[in-house]
């Protein structure tokens, strides 16, 4: 699997921002800042050729080059940068879906495919309304016992999203699940539109 997938628009658009460097043979480097957490980011600098470490991964394109340090290795598979133009302008981005956990194994037990899949998916959408979803338990029979917290703690809607959202996603990718159970005293919540 490739680690990073850039398309041919970012590349254009790297190789234009790398032909204005008065210095030569500047790169690029993307990273990782808090990588394997909730806070993960994920970013792209210039990497001048003094910034280049001896144990950098070096990922070879038309015209330049992408550093990547170990430590943000494992968090960028399957990473894709993309540039697109409109009327405004540009926009890069950078989807890292392995930077807030690190890729499992299809033979990791149940528990960390569970965690990765909500760090990875489920948690980056719910973060859209100020929430996030933990995995407490998995039962002997199957349920994954959650705790939502943030924006979904007291949050009327937290049945469909755990129903239509969580509990769909789960039991489609992860075979060892037939449920999922809210553990989450919603009373207690903060949230505004519980009813």
């Amino acid at each position: 699997m490739q680690l990073i997938t850039i398309s041919e628009s970012a590349q254009a658009h790297f190789r234009k921002l790398l032909s204005s460097q008065d210095e030569e043979g500047v790169n690029i480097r993307v990273f990782v800042v808090n990588p394997g957490t909730p806070n993960a980011e994920c970013g792209v600098s210039y990497c001048p050729p003094d910034a280049v470490e001896e144990d950098d991964m070096e990922l070879k394109y038309e015209g330049f080059s992408a550093m990547v340090d170990p430590d943000s290795a494992a968090y960028l598979e399957a990473a894709e940068i993309d540039y697109q133009t409109d009327k405004l302008g540009g926009q890069l981005t950078l989807k890292a879906p392995n930077a807030k956990a690190r890729k499992v194994a299809d033979d990791a037990p149940a528990e960390d495919r569970i965690r990765y899949l909500l760090e990875s998916e489920i948690n980056p959408q719910l973060a859209n309304h100020g929430g996030r979803v933990a995995l407490i338990e998995l039962t002997p029979e199957g349920y994954a016992i959650l705790q939502f917290g943030g924006g979904c703690h007291g949050c009327s809607m937290v049945d469909v999203t755990l129903k239509e959202g969580v509990e769909k996603t789960m039991v489609e990718r992860i075979p060892e699940v037939v449920g999922v159970r809210d553990a989450t005293e919603h009373e207690t919540g903060e949230n505004p539109y519980y009813s």
